[in-house]
């Protein structure tokens, strides 16, 4: 197995453009455990978009669920085990285009499996528009990309057409939630979402949006923003 695969005309892909994805999908090369982990635990946990998607998602699961979140980049997977581990009852769908954090997310789903759990590698957008509509309890999309340099604000995840998305595919209540520690994405996600009819931010304080979710278990990337001086934001974004 190789760290780049290639097009059919034969150009690496190790950065490769997705409608809703830019940015590299392969870094350093895998570890033997994890490259047999991507060859074979990956498909048994990858949901299946070239299918259509059942009309209840929770047939998904070996274990019995009785609602269906979505993670957005789950980066190495911290956040979303918490997740699966705390609400046991509940299945997540994880999605995580880097191949890299896909393979340390499988390395920690073979030592302590969780049933509970499904993986996609596709690009967020395909998922997104497989899942029906209104089936899901929650979408939540954590210090994605920032794409700081103005001219490059476009590739941003939030944006009009994805919002569509994202409120097309959740249920009436449920909570897209958005942390980032770039003060402009912050800014940004608000009037975006100010300027949806779908959703309604849920913040009623002014320490609301600084204060971590409930449980939230923290990450690796946001200790590093909080040595450098930046400082989180967790906004919620209630689907009407």
């Amino acid at each position: 197995m190789t760290n780049e695969d290639e097009t059919a005309a034969g150009a690496p892909r190790r950065f490769r453009q997705r409608e809703g994805f830019f940015g590299r999908t392969r870094g350093k090369t895998l570890t033997e455990r994890q490259a047999r982990l991507v060859d074979e635990l990956l498909p048994r946990l990858a949901v299946d978009v070239s299918r259509p998607a059942p009309p209840d998602l929770a047939a998904l699961f070996d274990a019995p669920v009785s609602g269906v979140r979505v993670e957005i980049g789950f980066g190495g997977g911290e956040h979303l085990r918490s997740m699966a581990d705390r609400f046991p009852g509940t299945g997540f769908i994880g999605i995580e285009p880097f191949r890299n954090g896909m393979a340390k997310m499988l390395v920690a789903l073979e030592e302590e499996p969780r049933p509970n759990v499904r993986l996609s590698e596709e690009d967020a957008l395909v998922v997104l528009d497989w899942l029906p509509e209104g089936s899901i309890a929650g979408l939540d999309l954590l210090y994605p990309d920032p794409w700081r340099k103005k001219r490059h604000w476009k590739r941003r995840f939030v944006s009009p057409a994805n919002l569509d998305r994202i409120a097309r595919a959740l249920r009436p209540g449920a909570l897209f939630r958005f942390a980032s520690d770039i003060d402009t994405y912050v800014n940004w996600t608000l009037r975006h979402c100010a300027a949806h009819p779908a959703f309604e931010w849920t913040a009623r304080r002014a320490s609301d949006w600084h204060t971590p979710y409930e449980g939230w278990p923290g990450t690796r990337y946001e200790e590093k923003a909080i040595r450098e001086g930046r400082r989180p934001a967790y906004l919620a974004f209630r689907r009407l």
